[in-house]
């Protein structure tokens, strides 16, 4: 056996973190979430990541940067591209997915509106005498639209 066969293959998994610019951490996270597969670990040796793990990070790490769930990336990574139906699962994910971002979009134009306004109410000390606008608000409750509390009424 030439020295050039024992070397073993593959990247640890420091090497993997630093190829996919996240921490080991996140690495073993991902292990336990099972995205990706923790490699055996050779008696007495360490344990070697494939190659092929750094696209599946990177994939993992676009995916969420696109506001998608573990679990929803989970679900893309286990849909099959050869399979004709798994284009239109993915558009169903993303078309959840961009509904959610457009409510969120509004209940935070909703919250930014709100702010104005009572901080705008703080401004008028002659309205002030004796109360703070904002803590009358928080205490009085405000619905703001895709919240938990304005769903439950």
């Amino acid at each position: 056996m030439a020295i050039h066969e024992r070397v073993p293959r593959g990247l640890t998994i420091g090497e993997l973190a630093r190829a996919t610019g996240i921490s080991v951490e996140a690495v073993r996270f991902y292990e336990r979430r099972g995205l990706i597969e923790q490699p055996p670990r050779p008696y007495g040796g360490i344990r070697r990541y494939p190659e092929r793990l750094v696209r599946r990070i990177q994939f993992i790490r676009h995916a969420k940067s696109l506001g998608f769930t573990l679990a929803e990336v989970g679900e893309m990574l286990a849909l099959s591209g050869d399979d004709p139906a798994t284009c239109g699962e993915v558009q169903r994910l993303a078309q959840g997915k961009l509904a959610l971002l457009r409510e969120k979009r509004e209940a935070l134009r909703f919250m930014e509106s709100v702010l104005e306004t009572l901080l705008e109410d703080c401004r008028r000390p002659a309205d002030n005498a004796g109360h703070c606008p904002i803590l009358e608000a928080v205490e009085e409750g405000v619905d703001v639209p895709g919240s938990p509390r304005a769903h439950r009424r």
